[in-house]
């Protein structure tokens, strides 16, 4: 049977148009502000960026149509995320940049309908931001979830939720929080979390300081976010009491995937720019880009791209079938975020001096996408996933001959 790689003509559409639209109204604002969202607005520069990317129509294309999204499936989705991931500050434009968009994913498959209206609605259409509460500091939750200590105790008409979160991405600001919340076992128990739905101005919900980290781009930085006493209705319970880790895998798997969609956009950008460079930069007797050690960058960064958008749809794919895809998001996330990294690290190479000055986007590139190794997942805890299940496998495998013979 043939496999048909091609994407639909509306969606070949929508990434022409998002291209135009990066190129036309974002990145000369990116630049400007050399990718610093805060310097560059904020909030402010949000709505603006977002009413423009309406007029276009290419806003939420990830947003069910009801909400006023494009409804797009997780493959249709990968070129669109990349061409819109081109500018750093693309994502916040279109209103698919974490943790809004991963949100937006997650309330469209588990929210009850009162929920969807509350708190769905106005996030896919980009009146208000969101956060994700669930990583702790030591010895909380973290690469292991099962470490959650933030604890929800059952009271009459509700729960009151007691806790501290850190790296909360887009806290500042948020209209609204999803927080995980241990509601029975104990810390490094499997199991046993639940997940709430919190408007941010509830008493005893407090954003604090930002964590001060390389990257610039997210709106909202990386804050504490302290829970004291805070009351939360029952009809504040996103899906089932106890189920939370279970539902986070609905968010967790697309959310790692749309990452590498928008960073791969990022790290072409770095490419092109170096190509670029190189085919014009006089050096040593002609071009830099006839040079062969300057050839074997550009064709690694070729092969970095090639491969990560394979890996990509592989697991789109499975997603869009409607399985977790662990591992093949797991291989995806790991090799996407060490590729997008040599591809900016290799193009910053080959401009030289200006790789690594403001003069060029390349350095604030670098800046950006040091970090993808470490959010949703260290490429060390994904490594020990991928092995444990290949060995796992191995093992029964050996176990059911042994049981044979």
């Amino acid at each position: 049977m043939a496999v048909d790689l091609s994407y639909p003509e509306h969606v070949q559409a929508l990434v022409a148009r998002t291209e135009e639209f990066v190129r036309e109204h974002v990145l000369p604002v990116e630049d400007a502000h050399n990718g610093d969202i805060t310097a560059a607005g904020g909030d402010d520069l949000r709505v603006k960026l977002q009413q423009a990317a309406k007029d276009a129509g290419v806003f939420a294309p990830h947003a069910p149509v009801e909400y006023g999204g494009h409804g797009l499936g997780m493959v249709d989705r990968a070129p669109v995320f990349e061409a819109a991931g081109y500018s750093l500050f693309g994502p916040i434009a279109l209103n698919i940049a974490a943790p809004d968009e991963g949100n937006v994913h997650m309330l469209a498959h588990i929210a009850s309908p009162e929920q969807k209206e509350q708190f769905l609605a106005p996030l896919a259409h980009g009146d208000v931001r969101s956060g994700f509460a669930m990583t702790e500091p030591a010895p909380g939750a973290g690469s292991d979830p099962n470490a959650l200590t933030t604890r929800a105790e059952k009271v009459p008409g509700g729960w009151k939720i007691n806790g501290r979160k850190y790296f909360i991405t887009g806290a500042d600001g948020a209209g609204f929080f999803i927080i995980m919340a241990r509601t029975s076992g104990e810390p490094g128990q499997r199991g046993g979390a639940t997940m709430f739905l919190a408007p941010a101005d509830t008493p005893g919900l407090t954003v604090g300081r930002h964590i001060d980290t390389i990257d610039r781009a997210m709106i909202g930085g990386h804050c504490e976010v302290f829970f004291e006493d805070l009351f939360v209705p029952d009809s504040a319970v996103l899906g089932e009491v106890d189920q939370g880790f279970a539902y986070a895998q609905v968010r967790l798997g697309p959310a790692r995937m749309t990452h590498v969609m928008r960073w791969l956009g990022a790290a072409r950008r770095g490419h092109d720019i170096a190509v670029a460079r190189v085919a014009e930069r006089e050096g040593f007797g002609g071009k830099l880009g006839d040079l062969g050690m300057i050839q074997k960058m550009v064709a690694d960064n070729e092969i970095d791209i090639a491969a990560t958008r394979a890996l990509l749809t592989q697991a789109c794919w499975e997603l869009d079938q409607g399985s977790h895809a662990s591992n093949s998001t797991s291989i995806a996330k790991t090799f996407a975020a060490e590729a997008v990294f040599r591809i900016v690290d290799r193009s910053m190479q080959m401009c030289g001096g200006l790789g690594v000055s403001a003069d060029l986007p390349v350095a604030r590139l670098a800046r950006e996408v040091r970090p993808f190794r470490i959010y949703d997942g260290p490429s060390e805890v994904h490594r020990w996933a991928i092995a444990k299940r290949a060995v796992g496998a191995a093992k029964k495998a050996a176990a059911a001959k042994e049981s044979r013979a």
